[in-house]
């Protein structure tokens, strides 16, 4: 008997606009619901499951983590926070971390330590520089912080304190802050997510450093959606050779356990002291454990190798079907991490993707992002394209 699925969560709060898909059980790359319809998934959770579905390495490490502690608070030390702690510095070239459960949280810590940065150099009202198109999170000051004026929309006012300046420009941010004592800090994601997989260019990059270096600013590069290995480098900032002095982390770090860290370089590690944040579930040994094997699973299997491979493929294949088409805009990305930019806006595509058993999203109105697990073969990545292609070509041609 097939489930009918739609208006399905009455006592849910409306907050998202949902296909009428409930999903029941996944392997590998690939997810089925309830009805038993099979699904490649291109999306993992909105770039989360890094390891896919149901991973022979990872269940069982879980399933015995659940059997020791799941919670325990941060009044007391918690072991698999240091062991993961010395991961992430280790992989960054940075200090130390804080853990929290999501990206919001860890760009809200972010945005803490870079007022409390300024206070402490005796500078009042702190400034940060962020950008157009950026997507930094839901909560009050994260949302102010975002360049999308329909997601700021009814919840003015806004917190002050940021200059927005546009993607890459770096004449541009030098003219925006001329002449202000207040700046503390640069605020970036290396690639926007929801914005429409907008990569900053390499030499910005280091454009910013040296920027960043002179004026005693703090780099802060928000890589919750583009890093852990999801362009081929531990974090897409690796690509331009630098170094951030503060780096959240969420998404991918804990495969589907909530995960949220903030990792800091030597300029912004001493930063926040006993009292100035905290976190109830933050780094709780479940969620400790899931960041671990994580890790140790990507290295195992060779998994930043392979999202650089068949990132590249996939990417070539998305170029050879659809780049010539009247209409198709740009190819973009890096890894698994692209986006094909449409003409006009997209979000249709959702449910004719799903019904060709292929998950997608469509962010920024006219851009599909693909993001799937970093597992992904190049098999795997041919039938992503041979799946789109024809529903792009169909629908551009509407």
């Amino acid at each position: 008997m097939t489930a009918f699925i739609e208006a399905a969560s009455p006592h849910v709060m409306n907050t998202y606009g949902r296909l009428p898909i409930a999903l029941s059980h996944g392997q590998g790359c690939r997810v089925w619901d309830v009805n038993g319809k099979e699904y490649l998934d291109a999306l993992a959770g909105i770039a989360v499951n890094t390891l896919g579905h149901n991973h022979p390495k990872l269940v069982p490490a879980l399933q015995e983590q659940l059997g020791k502690l799941i919670h325990t608070s941060n009044y007391y030390h918690v072991p698999l926070q240091e062991a993961l702690a010395a991961k992430l510095a280790q992989h960054a070239g940075m200090s130390n971390v804080f853990f929290c459960n999501s990206g919001l949280e860890a760009n809200e810590a972010a945005l803490k330590i870079a007022r409390k940065f300024g206070h402490d150099k005796g500078i009042e009202r702190p400034e940060v520089v962020v950008y157009e198109k950026a997507f930094h999170g839901r909560s009050i000051a994260t949302l102010s912080a975002t360049g999308n004026p329909k997601v700021q929309a009814g919840f003015g006012p806004l917190v002050e304190g940021f200059i927005r300046v546009p993607l890459n420009d770096i004449a541009a941010l030098e003219r925006a802050t001329a002449g202000n004592p207040n700046v503390v800090a640069v605020f970036l994601e290396t690639i926007q997510g929801e914005g429409g997989i907008h990569p900053m260019r390499i030499e910005y990059l280091q454009q910013l450093r040296r920027l960043c270096d002179a004026r005693d600013w703090l780099l802060m590069t928000d890589e919750v959606q583009c890093g852990m290995g999801r362009t081929g480098k531990w974090f897409a900032h690796q690509w331009a050779g630098i170094v951030p002095d503060v780096m959240p982390l969420a998404k991918g770090l804990g495969s589907g356990v909530p995960v949220g860290a903030v990792v800091a370089g030597p300029r912004a590690a001493n930063v926040l002291q006993p009292g100035n944040h905290g976190s109830t579930f933050g780094g709780n040994p479940l969620a400790m454990r899931a960041g671990l094997e994580t890790l140790r699973i990507m290295e195992e299997d060779g998994l930043l190798d392979n999202a650089a491979r068949v990132g590249a493929h996939l990417k070539a294949g998305l170029e050879r079907a659809l780049g010539g088409l009247p209409g198709v805009k740009e190819v973009r990305g890096q890894g698994l991490m692209l986006g094909v930019e449409l003409a006009k806006p997209c979000g249709a595509l959702l449910q004719r993707a799903a019904d060709a058993g292929l998950l997608i999203s469509v962010t920024a109105e006219s851009v599909i992002r693909i993001v799937p697990p970093l597992i992904l073969t190049a098999a795997e990545a041919d039938e992503i394209v041979a799946r789109l292609a024809p529903l792009v070509q169909a629908f551009l041609a509407e």
